[in-house]
């Protein structure tokens, strides 16, 4: 094998030389405009939270809320952010004749788009653990001072709804069935505590009989499901909770009715405390590694849910919408710049960055709307933008 010529080195020590500080360049453009963006997201939150303050909303609780929430609007200012640091980056050194000198030295332009891709990936990097370790105990926080949800619309859907068969044991000991129950749970958490839970009870004719309601619970024992025909345990289990401050309104015939109260009581439930967790959490709360959790588990009991699908692929598929963004933002600033201005592009990088967002928000509507698939659905705008990043650089070329 040939030894490296000096003149190798040489040229060799130059491309480390520029390598780093076209790096360096877009690193910092591309910090400058993700944390220019955020702290203009802030200020908006903050302006937009005064209107609702009030006595038991006060200025310390709203700026706790949007210091719980700053890190989901860092998040989502990621790729608008690449895209617009990378323009500046390069868009400073093409004003300096730096990148007409570079190419002229014979540096193609793959390799310097290639040198701007690679600070873009520490930010792919934070966008995946702000998403895996920080989004769902800071989106719950955010929640807990100030849920929006609990003063919207009466019709908002929120928690876990299920529906419960019934049975009972006849004078015989055979089971017959005894109507179902409603089952709505708030809220729960990871260490087996859950919030308010509201059961109703149907008769087989489809007759309210009871309704009843708790204040909170905690998780207490499983216990195995009996096969039939023999007391022997199976691999299936049920999981306890027991539940606090029950009160119960009891419905009869005649529309008569009788309420009664209770210090605990038993829910039993054919899934884990960390199923439920899952269940009653929205898909933007949960980490990527819990909506994989989440949708193994629906698929397990013969059930989907899209909108959590479509937020695993979101995150999932993360990494490549920033770096599409930056191949786009590297094919403004290619070209003469007496064609167009920094300026210009600046602009024109930034109308493309929010309207790659309102399109991903579109193509998500329409999985939501047709259940067309959602990983499709998420890549279609993210091919889309790397198309025409690489197509409008091969036109420079």
């Amino acid at each position: 094998m040939r030894a490296a010529s000096p003149k190798d080195r040489l040229n060799n020590t130059k491309l480390s030389v520029l390598s780093r500080y076209v790096k360096i360049n877009a690193l910092l453009a591309i910090v400058a405009a993700v944390l220019g963006l955020w702290a203009l997201q802030l200020l908006f939150s903050y302006l937009n939270e005064l209107d609702s303050l009030d006595e038991s909303y006060t200025l310390g609780a709203a700026l706790k809320y949007i210091f719980y929430r700053s890190p989901y609007f860092l998040e989502q200012f990621i790729p608008t952010g690449a895209l617009l640091g990378a323009v500046v980056g390069l868009g400073l050194l093409a004003n300096k004749s730096e990148l007409v000198v570079m190419r002229a030295a014979g540096v193609s332009i793959y390799r310097i788009v290639g040198w701007v891709l690679q600070p873009a990936l520490l930010f792919v990097l934070l966008a995946l653990a702000i998403n895996q370790f920080i989004l769902p105990q800071s989106n719950q926080l955010a929640r807990e001072i100030n849920d929006n949800d609990s003063r919207a619309l009466i019709t908002s859907v929120r928690g876990y709804w299920t529906v419960q068969p019934r049975v009972k044991s006849d004078a015989s000991g055979s089971m017959q069935p005894d109507g179902s129950d409603i089952l709505y749970i708030d809220y729960a958490d990871v260490a087996g505590n859950i919030g308010e839970v509201k059961r109703w009870h149907l008769d087989n004719n489809g007759n309210l009989q009871t309704a009843t309601r708790a204040e909170g619970g905690r998780y207490s024992q499983r216990v195995p499901v009996s096969r039939d025909n023999n007391d022997a345990a199976s691999d299936q289990y049920r999981y306890e909770w027991q539940l606090n401050n029950m009160t119960e309104l009891t419905i009869s015939q005649g529309f008569e009715s009788s309420q009664a109260t209770a210090a605990s009581d038993v829910l039993s439930l054919p899934f884990a405390p960390e199923s439920v967790y899952l269940l009653t959490r929205d898909a933007e709360d949960l980490s990527l590694t819990q909506l994989y959790d989440h949708r193994q588990f629906m698929r397990g009991q013969g059930n989907r849910s899209l909108e959590h699908e479509l937020a695993f692929w979101q995150k999932l598929l993360s990494p490549l919408s920033i770096l599409s963004l930056v191949i786009v933002a590297c094919s403004f600033v290619f070209g003469s710049l007496r064609t167009h201005s920094l300026g210009l592009r600046i602009v024109v990088a930034l109308l493309f960055g929010l309207l790659f967002s309102y399109l991903q928000d579109l193509v998500g509507f329409i999985s939501l709307a047709t259940g067309f698939s959602p990983m499709l659905m998420v890549l279609l705008p993210i091919i889309g933008s790397a198309a025409l990043g690489v197509y409008l650089i091969k036109r420079q070329m």
